[in-house]
């Protein structure tokens, strides 16, 4: 699908209303399964909590699948609350253009919200070569430069791992839920790593990062190529991921990402 509705346009919510747009609603049938593999889900009208059960990254809430109500403060509210209970951080996640109301009641509710492009790709891409040095290639959950590999992001982002992240990382890759792909160095150092996660025909990169000292030199678009060929080797037909920004999205541009949507993030 190409040259969708950019970020803040006001004219998307119309061309990508919930869903009357096939991607979208794939894509919104997609958010809401990805979680349920390590996560309970706990309903609140209009939205949906997910809460982690285990070790792991914390989960937030987003809106609840098929449901055709509108989300008032007093529905934000209540999750928070269960989130304060809960210890886990109080984060919402939908599409702009799928739910265009939430975000008034969440920002009402007094949390900030934070816009990145949804972009989709279209077609294939073709290999993307490492600098001379760097080997890009997937990582599986045995592989010796795993514990690297699972580094990396952190890394990229200025966070430590949990104790438990590389076997939770290998479990997913065990169970077909992830699959990783890393550039690594001669001395088999992960420089960038990142990862997709399929559900049916489905499938979004995710944490694609790159340590501080190896940027700017093309490696995380390497690393997505590399995930992309993975996917589609697993007849995956829907491949999409969220930018950090419009720069980062430019970038992702080169190997046939368009953006389709506006993500949303809100946090307090």
């Amino acid at each position: 699908m190409g040259g969708g509705g950019a970020p803040g346009n006001p004219q998307a919510g119309s061309r990508f209303g919930a869903y009357r747009d096939p991607v979208l609603k794939q894509i919104e049938t997609y958010y809401d399964a990805v979680p349920r593999s390590a996560a309970r889900a706990e309903e609140f009208g209009p939205l949906t909590l997910f809460v982690r059960e285990g070790a792991g990254w914390p989960y937030y809430a987003r809106p609840a699948l098929g449901y055709d109500g509108e989300a008032t403060v007093a529905d934000v509210d209540r999750v928070r609350a269960r989130q304060r209970e809960l210890g886990a951080p109080e984060a919402f996640e939908w599409v702009a253009e799928t739910t265009p109301g939430l975000r008034a009641a969440v920002e009402a509710s007094g949390l900030t919200v934070h816009e990145h492009p949804l972009m989709v790709l279209e077609g294939d891409v073709l290999p993307v070569a490492g600098p001379e040095g760097v080997t890009v290639r997937m990582v599986g959950a045995r592989d010796p430069f795993l514990a690297s590999a699972v580094a990396a992001p952190y890394a990229a982002f200025g966070a430590e791992p949990a104790p438990d992240a590389v076997a939770q990382v290998a479990g997913r890759i065990t169970a077909g839920l992830t699959h990783l792909s890393a550039a690594l160095d001669d001395a088999g150092t992960a420089l960038s790593a990142g990862q997709h996660q399929p559900v049916g025909a489905v499938s979004e990169v995710v944490g694609v990062g790159t340590v501080p000292a190896a940027r700017r030199r093309g490696l995380g678009l390497a690393v997505t190529a590399a995930l992309v060929a993975d996917a589609r080797s697993r007849g995956v037909e829907l491949v999409f991921l969220s930018a950090s920004d419009a720069d980062v999205a430019r970038l992702y541009g080169r190997l046939g990402f368009r953006t389709v949507a506006t993500a949303l993030i809100a946090e307090a």
